[in-house]
């Protein structure tokens, strides 16, 4: 199945806590069907400190977000659209923004 979600992807949270929050995708988890995106869905951890080098404490950092709950933002008409697939005539296959029908990749 083609990824309509990739890294470096600006996206737009669609349901839940940070709903209507924007962010770049650092990392996409394929198999389990999440991303990480910058700066959406924090979380607070507990981490003992492993050295002089990591010192311990409560740290924030990002936690998976499902991919069901992104949308693509499209950078001609700069808007959270669905994605869509097309063939091009030289043979390459490129998503495309379904409002403005501009290609994404």
């Amino acid at each position: 199945m083609a990824a309509k979600i990739k890294r470096n992807d600006q996206v737009q949270v669609t349901a839940g806590k940070d709903r209507g929050r924007r962010g770049q995708v650092r990392t996409v988890l394929p198999e389990a069907g999440r991303a990480v995106v910058t700066g959406i869905n924090m979380i607070k951890k507990h981490q003992r400190s492993t050295g002089p080098q990591q010192p311990g404490g409560i740290i924030e950092r990002e936690a998976p977000i499902s991919l069901a709950n992104l949308a693509v933002i499209c950078a001609s008409c700069g808007e959270a659209a669905r994605v869509g697939f097309r063939l091009l005539e030289d043979g390459r296959k490129v998503r495309f923004c379904k409002k403005c029908n501009e290609a994404i990749d």
